[in-house]
């Protein structure tokens, strides 16, 4: 990118070389450090200039950075990020530095704006703000003149920008070799300060006149040498330091003087939080745990759905507040906004393949069923009566006819149902996942049977299969590893025959383990065993057994034993039996379900993770048994809950380096719980957030279990939209279960409208002829010799084509006269998306760095003008600009993925 402004000027301090300023004389030491505004602690006669964040991020690296702040002999002080709430809370000093914070509140991005505009300068280091929300990730990026784009898998040499050189930043000692990432610039006022001597010198230094956003984790050793790190700070400093302005404006108007620790050489640096391993530090501070009402159900995941309820029973007299009132009304304002937006998909589609779309307004439409249905009102009559109803929901409940705006309510959705288009094609490409469990394969009895079922699966148009091949210790296929295969199956290999029937058909097959749950009583009833017989593994190896607090196997209220994820022994046996299902069969990925501890109530005493190995290991840790730590001592209770939730992370990082080792195509997904983050921690001990930022996993697919599409929402859009899962793909998931067939296709529209990648359907077992009708129409295969992307294997080529799909819609919506803007705006958006298109087209053809990086400059552009132009357009239908502005978020996770997965920059 071309760089614009003055011309460098030459700075006296060009020449000086830092690494042998220690040899100069006292005198001219002082002199130097005078000059930048950085006196040694001992001869400091002003205040501290810079502040440096300590945040949960950076814990553990602070010494590093510590060490390295106090070579400079810099006067510093230390913000923690956790207490800043306004502008005046990032100080009066002159310079912030933030190393390597990962993750801002908009209330904290936001105080930084405004502390900037009173003469603040900042300095940034890392993948700064990546993990935040997309509002604050796009303010740091105007702020920062760019943002971290890609990271680099190997060293490369810093140089001088190729053009347009900063004077401040050509000092030899600077360019050494680093690890870091490929800094983006945002806008034409950006300056490159430094580049990576690789192929087209992407940006490793990027500079605005208020900020220096440096390209690597600084204060990280396995990054840069702490000699470099010093450097490049110092340079910096002295940019701002120096200046005039700055000389005659020593500190930032409004800002707070508390300085947490005025810091000199001899100064005490802060330290994290003692940990074993950096991973554990993830886990939450101490505080009150949160009370868990015991389970009516054997089944853990029962509760999602008791937990978010909202029934709506007719004719209740029973009062609604104020609450409830607006939930009722935004659930059928939602419904709304998703029969619209699945016509208009619909539609699109039908353009593409050179069909006569339907209209968006005047139609009459029949609800697809076998069932015959009688005719029912235009769309557009239905549509306007909902909105209606929606409208007066809250003045009924304010006049207490409670009855009466339940009866309209549920007739509204009803018929809103109705106008679901169950029976035209609008599926995009996307990752459409199926588990076919234990009891189809059993059901099936041979190859010819599971044929049957791999047949209406590929008519239906999926491309993955979550294959049950661990269930309760049993392996579905002849083991070699396992003590016994599952023995319901009899003369026979499924796992075989499904990896052969999959591939035959175009779809991948993935092999479903059970991880940490060892047996099943209800399994041991189906097999006519003791029902507390627990599993083969646990009754060949007792000694990997967990236990809860009373030294039961079995948690109370629960069905399942546990293994004891803290033992060695376990852990070397189930990566041994993995190992096998991956080389043996050519599975396309494996799915790890149940990995995490059984469900607990430690309000309630109801605690698990008691192994033997896990006894041990945490005594010699700490000294301590955890059998005799009681929930109420907060600190020892914090460490038995990190160390149990480590066990599990852990053990999914080694799943994943060994089995890619074996086969690096291989796809590796996770079935987790959609509980909050600390409350999951809490009671399961499962922090897939942590596995999915290191890049362990490939596919999140949490178990969002609701029977109607409001529970489901609040259970799923949570996830859609959190910042947490680095580049991994999430796919909700739906069960089938009691589901009404409109019903499931309601939530998958809703999928559809969230920034998701796709779907996963439990289970097989639940399948009927409406919902391979349903399918088939919607998502089947339109030729059966062309198959459309999966996006964590084409995640480039499914991103052009999802975002072609985008156009149409933009395009059958204007030819319709319903957009909301200008003839020129709508010139103005057709070029710049037209432009976006071509990008795209080009990178999914031949995928380069240099491709990829053209391709999110031009995505950038465009979202911003989306957003802009789409103004009007979104006060008369919120629903759709919002579900077009999640899918162009999908295509930017789409990309990120497709970088990792493509390794760019090796």
């Amino acid at each position: 990118m071309r760089n614009r402004g003055n011309q460098p000027k030459k700075s006296k301090f060009k020449n000086l070389n830092l690494k042998t300023a220690g040899f100069l004389s006292l005198n001219l030491n002082l002199l130097i450090f005078n000059c930048l505004g950085l006196l040694p602690a001992t001869a400091a006669t002003e205040e501290a200039v810079l502040s440096v964040v300590n945040s949960q991020e950076n814990a553990n690296q602070w010494n590093a950075i510590a060490n390295r702040l106090q070579k400079l002999d810099v006067k510093y002080c230390v913000i923690s990020l956790a207490d800043v709430q306004s502008a005046a809370d990032w100080g009066e000093r002159r310079v912030l530095f933030l190393p390597n914070v990962e993750t801002l509140t908009p209330i904290q991005a936001i105080a930084l704006e405004e502390w900037m505009s009173k003469g603040g300068r900042l300095i940034a280091s890392g993948p700064v703000g990546s993990l935040s929300a997309p509002g604050v990730r796009q303010l740091l990026r105007t702020l920062l003149g760019g943002y971290w784009g890609f990271s680099l898998n190997r060293s490369q040499q810093l140089q001088p920008a190729k053009t347009r050189r900063q004077d401040w930043a050509s000092q030899n000692e600077l360019f050494g070799k680093v690890r870091g990432g490929v800094v983006i610039p945002n806008n034409l006022t950006s300056e490159i300060a430094a580049v990576w001597n690789s192929q087209d010198h992407p940006t490793a230094v990027l500079t605005t006149e208020r900020s220096t956003f440096l390209g690597w984790r600084w204060g990280t050793d396995t990054a840069s040498a702490a000699d470099l790190d010093s450097a490049w700070l110092k340079a910096a400093l002295n940019r701002y330091l120096t200046s005039p302005t700055n000389r005659t404006n020593k500190k930032v108007a409004g800002g707070s003087q508390r300085c947490a620790s005025s810091v000199a050489t001899t100064a005490k640096t802060p330290t994290p939080r003692p940990t074993q391993n950096p991973t554990v530090t993830t886990a939450p501070k101490p505080q009150p745990l949160a009370n868990v009402t015991p389970q009516s159900s054997p089944e853990v995941i029962d509760q999602l759905e008791q937990a978010v309820r909202l029934d709506v029973i007719p004719n209740s007299q029973q009062p609604i507040d104020s609450n409830e009132a607006i939930a009722l009304q935004q659930e059928l304002e939602n419904l709304i906004g998703r029969v619209e937006s699945a016509h208009l998909a619909a539609s699109a589609y039908a353009t593409s393949v050179g069909e006569t779309p339907q209209s968006l307004k005047l139609e009459d439409t029949r609800f697809a069923s076998t069932k015959q249905e009688a005719s029912v009102a235009s769309r557009e009559q239905v549509l306007a009566q909902s909105r209606v109803v929606a409208k007066n929901i809250p003045l009924l409940i304010a006049q207490k006819n409670y009855a009466l705006a339940r009866q309209q309510w549920l007739a509204t959705k009803a018929n809103l149902w109705k106008q679901l288009p169950v029976n035209r094609r609008l599926a995009q490409p996307e990752i459409r996942s199926v588990w076919l469990d234990r009891g189809t394969i059993v059901k099936a009895g041979s190859e010819e049977g599971l044929a049957q079922v791999f047949d209406r699966l590929a008519k239906a148009g999926f491309n993955t299969v979550f294959f049950e091949t661990i269930n309760a210790s049993y392996p579905i296929y002849p083991s070699q590893v396992a003590p016994q295969q599952n023995p319901l199956i009899q003369g026979w290999d499924p796992l075989a025959a499904a990896v052969k029937l999959a591939h035959e058909r175009g779809m991948e097959l993935h092999a479903w383990v059970w991880t940490f749950a060892a047996g099943n009583q209800r399994h041991n009833q189906i097999i006519n065993v003791n029902s507390d017989y627990p599993g083969p593994v646990l009754a060949a190896h007792p000694d990997w057994a967990n236990y809860d607090r009373n030294g039961k196997m079995i948690p109370v209220g629960q069905t399942k034993p546990f293994f004891d994820p803290a033992n060695p022994e376990l852990r070397q046996y189930l990566l041994k039996l993995y190992t096998e299902i991956v080389t043996r069969y050519q599975v396309d990925g494996l799915h790890l379900d149940y990995i995490r501890y059984p469900f607990q109530d430690p309000s309630a005493g109801r605690i698990y993770g008691y192994g033997k190995a896990a006894r041990e290991q945490f005594q010699q840790l700490t000294g301590v048994d955890p059998v005799t730590i009681s929930p109420n001592d907060q600190e020892l209770w914090q460490k038995w809950t990190a160390f149990r939730t480590q066990q599990v992370d852990s053990f999914v990082a080694e799943v994943s380096q060994q089995l890619r080792q074996q086969r690096a195509e291989l796809i590796l997904s996770v079935a987790v719980f959609p509980l909050p983050e600390r409350e999951r921690i809490q009671k399961i001990q499962q922090h897939w957030e942590v596995w999915a930022r290191r890049g362990d996993i490939d596919l999140i697919v949490p178990m969002t279990y609701a029977l109607d599409t409001s529970r489901f929402q609040r259970l799923a859009r949570p996830w859609s939209i959190s910042t947490k899962l680095g580049s991994t793909l999430l796919v909700p998931g739906i069960r089938l279960l009691s589901l009404p067939t409109v019903g499931a296709f309601d939530q998958l529209q809703l999928i559809r409208d969230l920034p998701a990648s796709g779907y996963a359907l439990f289970a097989a077992d639940n399948f009927n002829n409406e919902l391979d009708q349903l399918f088939s129409s919607t998502q089947g295969r339109v030729q059966p010799l062309k198959s459309e992307p999966i996006p964590y294997r084409q995640p480039f080529q499914s991103a052009a084509i999802r975002y072609a799909a985008l156009q149409r819609e933009w395009q059958f919506v204007s030819q319709n006269n319903q957009l909301q803007m200008p003839a020129t705006k709508i010139s103005d958006l057709n070029s710049q998306a037209e432009a976006l298109q071509l990008a795209l087209n080009q990178l999914a053809a031949i995928p380069t760095p240099t491709k990829l990086i053209a391709v999110r400059a031009s995505l950038i552009r465009f979202q911003y003008q989306f957003r802009d132009s789409m103004r009007l357009q979104a006060v008369d239908n919120p629903y759709q600009v919002k579900a077009w502005e999640n899918r162009l978020v999908t295509i930017e996770r789409l990309l990120r993925y497709g970088e990792r997965r493509l390794n760019f920059y090796p």
